[in-house]
């Protein structure tokens, strides 16, 4: 099971993704305001974060820009979704080091196989990066 970390301030979409996310057989946190979300990272290490872009107190991108930031970035993978589609945000964002982008309004579905994806890329990762670190 996969904890994965909730962070938007629309109070029907999160209750909807908790739903859609623990009936996928997920662990799921939810959040409404940036600043938590940092404490919260901090303190349970998600697995797995769905981040807004258009929030209190920390917006998505910066939240997504400290998180990454260097010497030593989270290696918790985001999956951005916002109603933000403009080619400037997507591209933005995916710079900054989301792991994937998506625009509100969405298929449940899709967000369910896209997490999917990225939780087993990111496993896969960590495989590797234990093996890499391993001696030889």
């Amino acid at each position: 099971m996969s904890r994965i970390l909730i962070a938007d301030d629309d109070p029907l979409l999160r209750a909807l993704l908790q739903h859609r996310l623990a009936a996928d057989g997920h662990d799921v946190m939810a959040l409404e305001d940036g600043g938590d979300v940092l404490r919260c990272v901090a303190e349970h290490r998600p697995d797995l974060i769905v981040l807004d872009a258009m929030m209190p107190v920390i917006d998505g991108f910066e939240l997504l820009r400290r998180l990454k930031a260097p010497p030593q970035p989270d290696p918790t993978p985001v999956i951005m979704l916002t109603a933000l589609k403009r080619e400037m945000d997507i591209v933005g964002a995916l710079e900054l080091g989301a792991a994937d982008y998506l625009v509100k309004p969405f298929i449940p579905d899709e967000l369910s196989q896209r997490i999917r994806r990225v939780l087993a890329a990111s496993i896969a990762q960590g495989s590797s990066d234990d093996r890499a670190r391993r001696p030889g």
